[in-house]
């Protein structure tokens, strides 16, 4: 039986993947620059695997941010009722941005600078949504 992630492993290496995506780099490329396989790399996104103090301070080298990047808004050691510390984002945000799809909408969405156009895309996706059925989180 296999134990399951360990949240703050699983959190890290969301944000692991955050920026990954973001700076646009493959895990094969994050991969060879830590001397690593990229099913090393898939195993520190995913949580599977932890990742070392020392490995910390290189993955956030080579994603060009703090350590402390990597950590924020995780799960804290006194977390609330839905696992976060408070003020933190909920985990299907994190999961969100960690993904191709949702980076690109991120990004595209927040150059938009007409307030009312950002509402109607905001109104026709809640539309979109509720035709595909209850909410999934």
């Amino acid at each position: 039986m296999s134990k399951a992630p360990n949240p703050v492993d699983k959190y890290v290496g969301s944000r692991v993947r955050m920026r990954r995506i973001m700076l646009g780099m493959s895990q094969e490329k994050l991969g060879e620059a830590l001397g690593l396989t990229f099913q090393q790399i898939q195993k520190y996104e995913k949580g599977t695997n932890r990742v070392g103090a020392s490995r910390i301070q290189q993955i956030a080298e080579i994603l060009q941010v703090p350590v402390s990047f990597l950590f924020e808004g995780g799960p804290s050691g006194t977390p609330g009722p839905d696992g976060f510390s408070e003020g933190a984002s909920p985990s299907y945000v994190s999961d969100f941005l960690a993904t191709s799809e949702g980076l690109a909408l991120t990004k595209a969405f927040t150059r938009i600078t007409d307030s009312k156009l950002r509402r109607s895309i905001v109104d026709l996706v809640e539309q979109i949504a509720a035709r595909e059925g209850p909410d999934k989180r």
